[in-house]
């Protein structure tokens, strides 16, 4: 069970979970292929570190990523929560065909992950974006149906903004927001932050490290999402790398991995809210796990965002279309 001297309660309501949570994501041929049974052996071993927050969507590989979670927790159930986003909409090619969070849906996808999980409650039940043709009211009062109905426990958001959060939570409390968060995309902090302190309610910081980008990576084919990203783009990508590099020699100098610094970066800023760290193998667990050890100083951090301003890095997070659909850059 969770650490009480190393736990985070996630909203006023909501439970209380390990200070890093696993998200599942890239486990599911988003970045590439990946080996179900490394998959499953760290995500157990996570568990086993302490790890207790597991961050899944039912559009990841097409409920394939529910089904390893499944095989992953078959005799821990007791020791985790699971965060599971709904509402996408995929073609058979994969293709994105934007969201559905009309009440019925929500309930007919809670239905199907509850039984790709093999669970009889969800922890967490989040629309994965905001649907324009849907208010939210209406969406939330449909997860506060299944929590009353005891198919769920809490509620989430993911990638919406401060107005949209203010109504979701007059309707049914938060407990957290997942969004994205790094020391390159610092935007959470000017309006949604405060928000989400005002009202009590944490969040789920997900891509601390820039998908990748602030610890080297590159794309590895077509199957790799990242490889239409801006950011990875051509110049974008060369202007990037240098910067990457100089955080690395800071990373270096204070005998730290770059994720651990990335993280330690995250954990410093925002002491109440918990990264979400989409590691693919048991040696990626230990090392991020190791920033939890290596705290650092407010002059450490102040050192880190000179190194890294927020106009340092070249690129959207997301591509243009995607961008204009994210009612958290509104």
């Amino acid at each position: 069970m969770t650490d009480p001297t190393r736990s985070i309660r996630l909203g006023k309501t909501g439970p209380a979970v390990f200070p890093i949570s696993l998200g599942c994501m890239s486990m599911s041929g988003i970045y590439g292929a990946s080996d179900d049974a490394e998959n499953v052996a760290t995500i157990r071993h996570a568990v086993e570190r302490g790890v207790t927050l597991l961050d899944t969507g039912d559009f990841y590989g097409m409920g394939a990523n529910e089904l390893l979670l499944r095989r992953a927790i078959e005799g821990m159930r007791d020791r985790v929560q699971l965060s599971v986003k709904f509402g996408a909409l995929r073609g058979p090619d994969g293709a994105w065909m934007g969201v559905d969070t009309r009440p019925v849906a929500v309930k007919t996808f809670a239905a199907y992950s509850l039984k790709r999980l093999g669970v009889d409650v969800i922890d967490i039940y989040r629309p994965a974006r905001l649907d324009p043709a849907v208010p939210i009211e209406d969406t939330v009062g449909a997860v506060a149906d299944l929590i009353k109905a005891g198919y769920v426990r809490h509620l989430g958001l993911s990638e919406v903004g401060a107005e949209t959060i203010r109504r979701a939570h007059a309707v049914h409390p938060v407990v957290d927001l997942q969004i994205e968060y790094s020391v390159a995309s610092r935007g959470p902090e000017a309006k949604i932050f405060p928000v989400l302190a005002e009202l009590g309610i944490s969040a789920t910081l997900y891509s601390v490290l820039s998908r990748g980008l602030l610890t080297g990576r590159k794309p590895t084919g077509k199957g790799d999402m990242r490889a239409f990203m801006p950011r990875f783009a051509g110049d974008n990508l060369a202007r990037n790398e240098a910067s990457v590099q100089r955080l690395h020699a800071f990373a270096a100098d204070h005998k730290m991995t770059p994720a651990q610094l990335l993280v330690a970066w995250v954990l410093a800023k925002q002491p109440k809210l918990v990264p979400v760290i989409g590691a693919r193998s048991r040696a990626q667990v230990d090392d991020v796990l190791g920033a939890l050890d290596r705290p650092l100083s407010a002059a450490d951090v102040s050192a880190v965002e000179a190194l890294m301003p927020t106009e340092a890095i070249a690129g959207t997070r997301y591509a243009a279309e995607q961008m204009k659909h994210l009612d958290s850059e509104r």
